[in-house]
């Protein structure tokens, strides 16, 4: 096959272009030049875009004997992931930036490029297992990334190779050391790859400036402070609150609520955060055809964490989902992923972007 491996200059992808290499597939390299301030270097773990990861996956490539290309989708990439993930804050919602990349760059704006310049399939350092069409959680469980691939068609899917899944993290960099490939020690990147200093609140700020609101107590509906704005909020949020007396029981206070047009910021107690019923729109789902009715499944609200056994029903255009046992610090705007049990490893099933939860 002739197959387009996404080097981001990190191990993982290197490692995944190298087995590609090895399958005997016709392999091209490409860096997603995803950044409009790629000047600046990456610091340690932080960000990524850099001149640095430019020049270290030029140079795996190198070492490959591969063809190596710059596509540059900053325009993209502003406008579909940076803008909504902005966006979301300004409307009281907590978005996943990882998972609307995969869904709009990495399989959507890369694919079909892809596809159109004759290759069969785009090759990236996942970790999540594809087998005959079927997604499934990858082998190491501390690095599986199922979750910010579930957003992806059926369609999408059957282009699409992760080729590490089925290693462990340090079997990999142990693979990249023997290959003599640069990336092997280099650090994973974290936290969002567009705010590499971990600021996201003076990020939001910057963009959205100040826009005054309460903070208001759930229970009593006693203001109990002001803020600049909601979008320095997320539900479950417990630290940096701005709440200017303790509560009455003296236990800490956490974000319950966020109500965009009057500002409002609800706080609570910890008990409070639990949900047990959680409504989502815009399901997408892996095989191509909708359940049709309620299924049993495992469902998964964060990339890494927040899962919990339920009951889904496919309602209009949306997914309702009775949780088996509560979750807390459920967000609209998150993603809600869905899983099958399987011995052979969890099957995906699909995801949907909550709505609402209680």
């Amino acid at each position: 096959m002739r197959v387009l491996a996404a080097l981001s200059g990190g191990v993982d992808s290197s490692v995944a272009a190298a087995r590609a290499v090895a399958a005997g597939h016709e392999v091209v390299g490409v860096h997603l030049a995803l950044s409009r301030t790629r000047d600046a270097l990456r610091s340690g773990s932080r960000g990524c875009c850099s001149r640095e990861d430019a020049a270290d996956a030029a140079r795996v490539a190198d070492v490959l004997g591969i063809p190596y290309y710059v596509w540059d989708l900053s325009e993209e990439f502003a406008e579909d992931v940076v803008e909504d993930f902005v966006a979301s804050y300004a409307a009281g919602e907590t978005p996943n930036p990882c998972l609307r990349c995969n869904e709009k760059i990495k399989f959507a704006a890369v694919l079909d490029r892809a596809l159109a310049l004759g290759f069969d399939a785009v090759c990236t350092g996942h970790y999540a297992r594809l087998e005959g069409g079927v997604l499934r959680r990858a082998t190491d469980a501390g690095k599986d990334q199922s979750y910010v691939l579930a957003v992806l068609r059926a369609d999408q899917l059957a282009h699409a190779m992760f080729p590490v899944g089925d290693t462990a993290k340090p079997a990999i960099r142990e693979e990249a050391a023997r290959l003599g490939l640069r990336t092997a020690a280099k650090p994973d990147s974290h936290d969002i790859c567009f705010i590499p200093d971990g600021d996201t609140r003076g990020f939001l700020r910057e963009r959205l400036g100040e826009r005054p609101g309460e903070i208001v107590d759930a229970a009593t509906g006693e203001v109990l402070g002001a803020h600049a704005g909601v979008h320095g909020f997320t539900v479950g949020q417990r630290k940096g609150l701005g709440v200017d007396r303790p509560a009455a029981d003296g236990r800490p206070r956490y974000v319950l609520g966020i109500e965009p047009v009057s500002g409002t910021v609800t706080v609570g107690p910890e008990a409070a955060l639990s949900v047990r019923t959680v409504e989502a729109r815009r399901p997408v789902w892996c095989s191509g055809t909708a359940p049709g009715g309620p299924f049993a499944c495992t469902v998964q609200v964060r990339a890494h964490g927040g899962t919990a056994s339920a009951e889904a029903t496919p309602v209009g255009d949306g997914v309702r989902v009775e949780l088996g046992e509560p979750l807390r610090g459920v967000a609209p705007g998150q993603a809600i992923a869905f899983y099958r049990d399987d011995p052979a490893g969890a099957v995906v099933l699909g995801s949907a972007t909550i709505t609402a939860a209680a």
